[in-house]
């Protein structure tokens, strides 16, 4: 059980991960799984992946359920607790880079019933095949050929349209981030798609838009009035700092020891398409 659990705790924690959107649920799905597992016949464990990936689909499926509960009553946008990555203690970079959607993508997940959203990240993070997954999920092929063409449906993705999105390099954060400490709305405009949106989660914790914020003028005008209410209110002693987040380039904004907000950035033809704000700081314990 210890080379099982050596050899794929870090999946584990990626699928659970992408199917809770929480690393505390996702840590308790691996362990109650693996605690669980003591108790079984080897005969039941001839297919580890298999068996130990079910046993956290179900117990996330079970989670997910109470968790829609939850987040009806949540104050504004809920959008999925970041995670710096590498994580030397639960996740090998290979499988961050390999298994693991994008930020936005997992935001966009939020739009899915649990099912649908367990299919979409057993195909497009995993990459299980159809088989493997009606095996898994006690359904037929053709029924989870119809719940991940439901789920492309939900979240605006054509059959044909890639699912990885164009990532933010460290040049374009670097010339994003000069456009606001100076104040340039011209330069920052031509930074930003017409249709561009920016989306905050506060929790009601701290001071965050309870809707996204849409179009391009308005989003800039968001993000230069923001950022010179933070610095004002925090007399200059704030600083953005670029770090691995999610296995992309994220933004992480501090203030001495208090982490802010952690910012994810997804560009469409080089042009920021969306932005992703977490400031509850109950999320931000990871960053």
């Amino acid at each position: 059980m210890e080379e099982l659990y050596d050899q794929y705790r870090a999946l584990l924690f990626t699928l659970a991960y992408q199917l809770t959107g929480s690393v505390e649920d996702a840590e308790d799905a691996v362990q109650d799984v693996f605690f669980k597992s003591f108790d079984v016949h080897p005969e039941r464990l001839e297919k580890p992946k298999a068996y130990l990936c079910k046993m956290v689909t179900n117990h996330c499926l079970n989670q997910q359920k109470s968790a829609r509960k939850r987040r009806v009553v949540y104050v504004g946008p809920w959008l999925p607790e970041p995670i710096r990555t590498p994580e030397a203690d639960m996740l090998e970079t290979t499988v961050v880079r390999r298994d693991l959607l994008s930020y936005g993508m997992l935001a966009l997940l939020e739009r899915l019933t649990p099912t649908e959203r367990t299919v979409f990240v057993l195909r497009e993070a995993l990459e299980f095949d159809y088989s493997e997954m009606a095996e898994l999920l006690g359904k037929r092929e053709e029924n989870c050929r119809k719940l991940m063409s439901r789920a492309r449906s939900k979240m605006g993705i054509s059959e044909e349209e890639p699912l990885r999105a164009d990532a933010a390099q460290m040049e374009w954060i670097s010339c994003f981030l000069l456009s606001l400490e100076q104040g340039n709305v011209d330069h920052l405009l031509s930074l930003l798609t017409e249709d561009v949106m920016f989306v905050a989660d506060g929790g009601g914790k701290v001071l965050a838009f309870k809707h996204p914020v849409q179009t391009r003028d308005h989003v800039a005008r968001v993000l230069l009035e923001g950022f010179k209410s933070i610095d004002h209110y925090y007399q200059g002693n704030c600083h953005f700092e670029v770090a691995p987040l999610n296995g992309e380039t994220g933004i992480i904004i501090r203030s001495g020891d208090e982490t802010l907000a952690a910012i994810f950035i997804q560009l469409r033809r080089g042009k920021l398409a969306s932005m992703y704000a977490v400031r509850n700081p109950d999320k931000l314990a990871r960053v």
